[in-house]
């Protein structure tokens, strides 16, 4: 779901509008920027994303209310986005269950190539 249609949601749900909620929507949804494919979740879209929004975004986000402010946990907000796109929150540990270890995520094999090398193989870089 697009983080728009998240924000809607929240803000039919906790009230306001769908402005308040969209940037905790974003970030959740940002590492789209990064993977385009549905892999993308498994950076934000769990339970260490969730406190983490909380961190950025600060416990509560006040919502103008009729007689006042109301106060709504960032959490709430991130669980249900997470909720809604995959049906329950994973943790980290779901995400990484089964995936295989290969010798370079131990570091058992380290290479020795010069910085300029590494700049040369980038796209745009020159021969």
């Amino acid at each position: 779901m697009n983080s728009w249609y998240h924000a809607q949601t929240s803000a039919r749900r906790w009230g306001g509008t769908p402005e308040l909620y969209l940037p905790i929507h974003e970030f959740i949804d940002s590492s789209k920027r990064i993977i385009g494919d549905p892999r993308h979740r498994s950076l934000y879209h769990h339970t260490e994303g969730v406190w983490l929004c909380q961190q950025i975004f600060g416990t509560t986000i006040e919502v103008p209310k009729q007689h006042g402010v109301a106060r709504i946990p960032v959490r709430l907000v991130a669980e249900q986005h997470v909720l809604e796109d995959l049906g329950w929150l994973p943790s980290p540990a779901d995400y990484l269950d089964g995936m295989p270890i290969k010798p370079w995520m131990s570091g058992s094999r380290r290479k020795s190539v010069p910085l300029s090398h590494l700049l040369l193989a980038q796209p745009g870089g020159t021969k």
